[in-house]
């Protein structure tokens, strides 16, 4: 069986998009924590909408952090200018969740996958590659200032069938005297063929409503954890629900995802597999993994040869990936996978 279908359609956000303003303010908390303290535990939530933004969590640290500063840092590095109020509320870590933490034990229960595909140099599936880069392109062209007008929130989506892109939809913030033509021929030429080249056989879709001059905070709300399909593989395989912004290495729904992704991705580029599908099941405050199972395309279980390999215990996971420094906020947008930065990306 293979894992990446013959249609399917995947998603991207910016950096912009008010989830993701979310997921990289706790990501940027936890950064700040790890960066004075690299055992800090750290669960950290954001929401805002409409002028208001709340942070709030859990965090047993020696790290003094001001936790409002980082927040609008964050917002004003995004390319946000207006005025918001931030509200904190950051407590200790419960110690009924530290006792098992101590000893080594996974930080929560919960169910993690990994996957990776022959199909790119990127061992990810080919709409996903494409699509964080019309979104990360939109920020670049803005932060360049090649297209002075672009705001900061803005989307894509692509639809492949069979390996071709069949539809590609782009839609990006705009300044609000720019007029719908000039954003789609400015944003077809600039990105889209920049990107794919030959257009002549895709549906190419830009600000399809006609009109996106209002966005980030000030025309939705938003919440860490709310992109966790944009976040791994689209929603082409399973995912355990748990995210992975705002979590310190200990919580598994992130640590355990980021080593069933090595894994996979180290079976693929080494011949065990063409696609490869790792899935790890944990119990709170238990280092031991109730599950562990691995599947390539042909539906074989090659569970023997990660067994072997890998070793899944948290704080093994931890010191091979080299998870406790502060590298957390670049991953909170664009994808955490695909990208060579990232230690959970290596090859062996």
């Amino acid at each position: 069986m293979k894992y990446v279908p013959k249609i399917y359609t995947v998603e991207s956000v910016t950096s912009g998009h008010p989830d993701k303003v979310c997921d990289q303010i706790s990501d940027a908390i936890l950064d700040a924590c790890l960066e004075q303290d690299p055992k800090s535990r750290v669960a950290m939530e954001a929401f805002g909408g409409h002028g208001l933004l709340i942070v709030g969590g859990e965090v047993t640290t020696k790290a003094r952090v001001d936790f409002e500063k980082v927040a609008l840092d964050v917002y004003r590095e995004i390319g946000y200018t207006d005025e918001i109020r931030v509200i904190t509320n950051v407590v200790k870590q419960s110690p009924d969740i530290a006792q098992g933490v101590d000893t080594g034990g996974a930080g929560d229960q919960g169910i993690m996958y990994g996957f990776a595909t022959d199909e790119t140099p990127e061992y990810m599936p080919k709409g996903v590659v494409l699509v964080h880069k019309l979104t990360k392109g939109l920020e670049d062209l803005r932060k360049n200032g090649e297209i002075e007008w672009l705001g900061p929130d803005g989307k894509a989506q692509i639809t492949v069938e069979r390996g071709k892109y069949r539809t590609i939809l782009v839609s990006a913030q705009h300044r609000e005297d720019i007029s719908q033509k000039q954003v789609q021929e400015v944003l077809i030429k600039k990105l889209i063929k920049s990107l794919v080249g030959d257009i002549s056989e895709i549906e190419i879709l830009v600000n399809p409503t006609g009109k996106f001059a209002i966005g980030g905070f000030a025309s939705d709300t938003g919440l860490t954890g709310r992109k966790i399909m944009i976040d791994t593989y689209g929603g082409l395989i399973p995912h355990g629900g748990g995210c992975f912004s705002g979590k310190d290495p200990t919580k598994v729904d992130r640590s355990g995802a980021y080593m069933a992704r090595y894994a996979a991705k180290n079976l693929v580029a080494q011949g065990a597999a063409k696609e490869c599908l790792v899935a790890v099941a944990y119990a709170i405050g238990r280092a031991e993994p109730l599950m562990i199972e691995a599947i390539n395309e042909k539906g074989e279980d090659i569970n023997g040869i990660v067994r072997e390999k890998f070793d899944f215990k948290p704080l093994s996971i931890i010191e091979k990936l080299d998870l406790r420094k502060p590298i957390y906020k670049k991953t909170a947008a664009y994808g955490h996978f695909g990208r060579e930065e990232f230690p959970w990306e290596k090859i062996d």
